[in-house]
Order: C-alpha cells, then structure tokens, then sequence
C-alpha cells in the first residue's frame, strides 16, 4: 500500500502543479514551427488544421530511452511500442502503431520523402500480427534533430498506409554541429546491461551554406529474463526459457548533406544510412521427454536458439529550385530496403538424426531470409496564386513507386523430412512414431516458399490551401493512385481552421483513405512439416495469394482497406504560456487485411464432407492447418486527445508541466468471410477479436515536469498504460492491469560543450499483472510469469542509467 500511495501522491501532484496557478513570471514559451500536415507555409503546433504533435531533441534526450521506439511511446500517448519475446522475428523488428491501428496504417517519412517498410511479416500471436510496418528502431537517434507526429488521416495527402497518420523525422543538419555521447545502464535484477555510443559531426560543402551531417552509432544490450521456475517438464524444477529482451548488437552510419547553388537558387540534397543489427532469444523448450529430443544430444532437454540479423539501408538524393514568384519544385529518387536473416542454433532435425538409423544431424542451420525494397520518384511544385484578392496557395505533384519482396529459403537441413524430403519414407523417432522434420525453433523456408516479385504504382494529387481573412483558413486534398496488381482508388481531404479570437481556435477534418495490401502481404508464405492430431506426418502452411489452399477455400486476391476518417478539435490559449489542445476523432475502416485464424481439419476420418469441410479441403492438399491474408473484418476506432502545457519562467530558472491524456477504442464491428465454407467466426475467431481490440491500452497518459536551474536540469515523467487482454493461447481472456510507469532524470551541465546526466526508469520497478493461474492455463507452470502476446511498457522493471554528453 505504500508504494500505491507515494505513486498516486506523485500523480496527483504534478497534475495539481500543471493546472495551478503560476508564481513566477509569465514569458511566453517559444514558437515550434511544422511542415507535417500541410504542403503551404510552415506553422507552429497551435497553428495547425489538424492535430500535429512535436518532439524536439531535448526531450529525446530526457527519457533515457536508448531505442527510437521507445523514445516515442514515452512522449506521445498516441504511440504504441509493444515489448515482444519469443516471437520469432518480431523480437527484434517490434511493431510501431498510432491510435490504437496496426503498424502498416502508419506512415513514416524521413525529412518529408517515404521511408521503405520492414521486410518482417509479423505471423506470430503479437500486436500487428499479418502485418508488416516500418522498423523504427533502423534509425539512430544520433542522427535526429525532432520528430512531427500527424495524428490524423492523411492517404489523400502522402499516399497508401497513412490511415491513422505520419511520422515525419527530421534529421540534423548544419556545418557547425559536433556531438559526442555514451550511455550505460542496467535494470535493479543486475541483467539488461545497456552500453551505446555516437558521435555526430557536420561539415561545411561550399561557401554557401552547404553541409554534411555524419552520425555513427553503436549499442550492445544484453538479455533480461523474467522466466519462472519450469515445474511442468523438468524434475527437478528449474527456469527452462528465455522470456525478456533478446542480447542485441546495433551499429549504425547516417548521412545527412546539402549543396545550394547560389547561381540559380537551386540546391541539391542527400539523406540517408545504413544499420546492422543482430539479435539472439530463445525459442520453446523442448522437454528430455519430447519426441523433438535426441537425448544423445540433448540428455536434459534443449532451448532453441534464434539468431536474426536486419540489415537496413536507404539514400535519398534530389533537387530543389526556386522557380520565382514563391513556387518552387522539388525532384527526387529515393531507394530503401529491409532485410531479416533468420539462424537457429542449439537445435536438431530429428529426422535426419534418425533416418537410416544414421544418428547424425546438423545442430546449427541457416532458415531462410526475407527482403524488401522500394524505389520512389517524385517530383512536386508548389506555391500560390492570387484568387479573389488573396493568395491560394497550391501543392501537386507524380509519385511512382515500385515494391519488390523476396524470400530466400533456408539450407535443405532447416526444412527438409529426412535427407531426400520425401514424405511416402517412413523415418520413425525414439518412440516409434512418425520423425519430426526441419529444425526446431524456427523451421527453414522451403524452395516452394521462395519468391522475387514486385508491383509498382503511379499516383498524381492536388493540395489547395486558402485563408479567408484572419480568422478562417480552409484546405482540401485529392490524389488518385494506380496500382499494377490491383486497379486504381481516388481519395479525398477536407479540413478547415477557425479562429474567432487569438485565444480560441476551432479545426477540424474529414478525409477518405486507403491501404493497398503490402507486397509482403502478397506474396509471404511458409512451409513447415510436422504433425496433425492423428500422429499423421502433414504439412502447416502459411499460404500466399492465388495458392491452391486459398482457392480450395475460396479466398478471393487481397483487395485495399478502405477508410473514413473525421476529426473535430479545441485549441485553446488562456495566457501567453499555457495552451490547451482537445481533440475527438474516428476511423472507420473496412476491408481491413488480417491474418486468419489457424484453420485445422476436424478431428477423426472424415468420410461426410458436409460434416468436415475444412478436412475435405485440406486433407487432399496434404496440408493439415492453414493460414492466409484475407480482407475479413471492419473496424471502428474513436478516440479524444487531450493535451496541456504551462510554462513559468523566473529568475535564472524554468518550469515546463504538461500532461497529454490519450484514449482509442478499436471494436471489430463485422467479421466477413468470402468463403463457402467458413462464416467470419471461424476465418477472425475471437482470440484474434480480443488482439485487435484489448491487445494495445485503450488509455495512455504522459505527465511531465520538466525543471531548469541554473546549470541542474531535472525531469519527473509518468506514462499511464490501460489495460490490455488477450487470449491467443488458452481458452481464458488474459487481463493485465493498467499500470503507472515513472521515470526521473537529472543532469549537470559544466559548460556548453559538457554535460552529465543520471537516471532512473520505472522508479517504481513496476511490472505487469502476472499470469492468471487455472486449469486452462499452463504457461504459469511452464514458467511464465507476467504478459506474452500484449505487453506495452516491457518486464523489465527498474533500470538505471549515466549519460555523458560531449558537443564540439
């Protein structure tokens, strides 16, 4: 109960603070200018049509967050950076999500061009499972100087995947900058440990103001684990998993630069890195009693271990030019890609340790590699023209894009049933039954799987913007977009921004948007052969677009999600220093693109198809479960955003208090099924409603205080996390509770150029509600302790952190 009091004292008194009155001087705080949102003239974050959230370096620097997406989920309530483990790939490449949506409805930009998509499809029970988003955490925090979040529909404006909104990073530039920092910590259980590294240096090009940013990073995280004592497969009991943050080594080099030329009043720009980064967790124990164990090998059991390496590259290259009477255009190229690599280690392909009684068999093997990328060229002109007296300022411009996706598969050991893969040999295990095959952990991708495929897509679109008088300032936007593999859509925004006093300003939205199914989506397919209920060796098949599973069923090509989206806000200045933002909004998108459930024969020989359809569709493919990408469900999301800041200056100090209260309800409003066979229960079944309802917090809140004094900088940082359910692995709707995290900073500066910071993370050592214990659920006695499929702020508890921060 103490703990419960000093957090909720806490609370209650930064709440109290922000919305006190002041006792110091009251200066106004200064303007934050955006170019997210709208195409015409800058504005500052109060100016805006449209919601549109700032993060600048300072506050970046104050969270001690050593990952971009963890940066963000502590300062925007409207970001979501779910913790996962033992989910294969998606340890690693976390998915990123705005309002509540999935991580492909978000748009990210890096200094306003399209940045490329993850190569990872998320398959496993996680938030955006089906999906593939942007991998945030390819982009080093070194290399950027703020971040806009545009939280509102935007697919008419920047194109496809732009449903709930955009991020827009922008990064460093200037000749005259030089950084160097170092961070280490570790969490209060002495696991965790957290070292990283960079340095950022500018340089100047030319003698017109030219410039090349370079940013070098690195960090080395070791593993946290939070596993419970394993009293279900091992005797005596011991931790037999891995469940926490993965070991993970990171590099980094970006590059920012510009070159005017001052003859022409042109300049040409480039932007752009690469990262490397490897992770290492663990998969599903398998018991000394399993048949998926060699006891020859593995006496006591084994834990397989999965090594993932993402490569990320991206260059952006292009000119800009003063045309004259305040138009200008802007060309560019821009190519990213993403690349994940997949190896297990401590594991073993019982078949071929069986097979012809040879007792041999690979431990180790490569499984396979997914690879994305992308090419854009643009090419836009702005600027304004007098209608009616005033100036209408005007934004078009052509996009093409093209997509390419790839799956290498995986050395023949990694998938193969026996040495010759073939099914009709009988290779029996140490108890007589049917070998299992492929690797464990993570079975290979198969040659069957392996594609190299693209699409590509043209689009045009028009922005108007115009103010009438002082008080009223109207925009509206079309773009209309080609695909090669689908057809075509029109989309279309309104927005419009009313302010009757320089204290009160109304805006407001409403927009139509669309999400063309990703290439991963697609074409991403995988093959595993184990076996079914019967003890009958069969294939698990992750099935593509146009597959025979998915004609068997009747599965019609993906098709795009189709949204609405409207939006009503209050801005509100009472005083020069203190603003106060509400926002209400809804998203309604149908079509959207899920994955299925796993689709399973019925149990016992089917001999009526009517009484076993499912069977009477997969048992001739020699497929025994499936899954596939299929537009089945409709979803709505309301939401109300809710965000203060009060700024007191007085004699050589300053005190910032805000606080940005955030709630997003996404329900499941129909499920659909294209199929004769399955109704929309059986194809989105109510584990997967559960994930895409209650699996990310429905509130999240951020209270701050930031205080300065002198050369002593402080900050206190709450983040409220609703709670979250889920039930993809037991029969039981899983609750764990909603949580106060907070996190508290200080640093010294002794001088300009060096600063020392010290800080702690979950003050608190809060951790989520732990697994709820009954017949149905085993995963307390297989040693998980707290949350698995949803976990939103982590398991960690407290960590503790010095950084060191050198400019020149």
């Amino acid at each position: 109960m103490k703990k419960q009091t000093l957090q909720r004292a806490l609370l209650a008194s930064a709440i109290i603070a922000a919305f006190g009155p002041a006792q110091a001087q009251e200066i106004e705080a200064p303007q934050q200018v955006i170019v997210l949102g709208s195409r015409t003239q800058a504005k500052t974050a109060l100016d805006t049509s449209v919601p549109v959230g700032l993060v600048n370096l300072k506050d970046m620097q104050s969270t001690g967050m050593q990952e971009l997406g963890k940066v963000l989920q502590d300062l925007d309530p409207s970001f979501n950076f779910t913790t996962t483990f033992i989910s294969d790939g998606t340890d690693i490449i976390r998915p990123a999500t705005l309002r509540g949506l999935g991580p492909d409805q978000l748009l990210v930009l890096i200094n306003g061009k399209r940045r490329h998509q993850q190569a990872l499809v998320n398959v496993q029970q996680t938030i955006g499972r089906g999906s593939a988003g942007t991998d945030i955490n390819a982009i080093p925090l070194s290399a950027i100087q703020s971040i806009e979040v545009l939280r509102d529909g935007a697919a008419a404006q920047y194109g496809s995947d732009a449903i709930a909104g955009v991020i827009n990073i922008i990064l460093k530039k200037g000749a005259d900058l030089g950084q160097f920092s170092a961070n280490a910590g570790t969490t209060s259980e002495g696991d965790g440990d957290t070292y990283s590294a960079s340095i950022h240096k500018g340089f100047a090009l030319g003698a017109d103001g030219g410039y090349l940013n370079l940013s070098l990073e690195g960090r080395k995280r070791n593993e946290t684990n939070r596993a419970g004592v394993d009293t279900a497969r091992v005797d005596p009991p011991r931790v037999t998993q891995r469940i926490g943050d993965s070991n993970a080594k990171d590099a980094y080099l970006w590059v920012n630069a510009a070159l005017p030329l001052s003859a022409n009043g042109g300049e040409f720009y480039l932007f752009g890195g690469a990262s490397k980064r490897k992770g290492d967790s663990g998969g599903f124990f398998r018991p000394a009693g399993d048949a998926r164990t060699v006891p020859e090998i593995y006496p006591n059991g084994f834990l397989p271990n999965i090594v993932t390496t993402v490569k990320d590259a991206s260059l952006a290259f292009g000119y800009r030019h003063e045309l004259g009477g305040e138009w200008s255009l802007d060309a560019s190229v821009n190519h990213g890609r993403s690349e994940l690599a997949f190896h297990e280690r401590n594991s073993i392909n019982v078949s071929y340790y069986y097979e012809d009684n040879l007792r041999d068999s690979p431990l180790e093997a490569d499984t396979g590699a997914l690879k994305f990328n992308q090419t854009t060229f643009n090419l836009d002109f702005k600027g304004p023209v007098q209608v009616g007296g005033a100036p209408l300022y005007v934004a078009t411009g052509f996009e093409w894009r093209r997509d390419g996706y790839e799956i290498v598969a995986g050395d023949p050991v990694s998938y193969q049933y026996g040495r010759t893969n073939n099914p009709g040999k009988l290779i029996l295990d140490r108890f007589g039954g049917v070998a299992a095959s492929g690797i464990q952990g993570f079975p290979g991708y198969t040659p069957s799987n392996a594609v190299d495929d693209a699409r590509h897509n043209i689009a045009v679109y028009l922005d108007l913007e115009r103010k009438f008088g002082e008080q009223v300032n109207v925009g509206a936007a079309v773009r209309h977009e080609r695909y090669s593999d689908f057809g075509s859509t029109t989309t279309g925004k309104l927005s419009a921004r009313w302010d009757p006093s320089p204290q009160v300003g109304v805006r407001g939205s409403v927009s139509t948007g669309f999400r063309a199914p990703g290439v991963q989506q697609k074409f991403y397919s995988s093959v595993s052969t184990n076996l079914n209920q019967d003890g009958t060796l069969t294939e698990t098949l992750t099935a593509r677009e146009g597959s025979a599973v998915t004609r068997a069923f009747g599965i019609s090509p993906l098709k795009e999600e189709q949204s609405k989206n409207a939006s009503v806000g209050l801005i509100l200045r009472p005083a020069k220093n203190f603003s106060v933002t509400a926002d209400l909004y809804r998203t309604d998108i149908d079509d959207r693109i899920v994955f299925s459930s796993v689709l399973q024969a019925e149990d016992g020989t089917c001999i009526d198809p009517v009484r076993c359809p499912i069977g009477a569709l997969l048992v001739p493919l020699r497929v025994g479960q499936a899954q596939f990408f299929t537009n089945a469900i409709d979803t709505s999301t309301d939401g109300f955003d809710l965000t203060a800041q009060h700024t007191t200056r007085g004699a050589g100090s300053t005190l910032v208090l805000s606080g940005q209260l955030g709630f997003s309800k996404t329900e499941v409003k129909s499920r659909h099924s294209q199929s004769p066979v399955l109704t929309g229960e059986q194809l989105f079944d109510n584990a997967q409603v559960t994930l895409i309802e209650r699996g990310q917090p429905r509130q999240h809140h951020v209270l701050a205080a930031d205080y300065t004094t002198g050369p002593w900088n402080a900050t206190v940082r709450a983040n409220y996390f609703g709670k979250v359910q889920g039930q993809g692995f037991t029969p039981d709707v899983q609750t764990w509770n909603a949580k106060w995290i907070v996190d508290l900073t200080a640093r010294y500066s002794f001088s300009k150029a060096l600063s020392l910071a010290a800080g702690v993370n979950n003050v608190f050592d809060t951790y989520p509600t732990r697994w709820q214990a009954s017949d149905t659920n085993p995963f307390p006695s297989l040693g998980f302790t707290h949350c698995w499929e949803t976990c939103p702020f982590g398991i960690n508890g407290r960590s503790m952190y010095a950084r060191v921060d050198y400019s020149f």
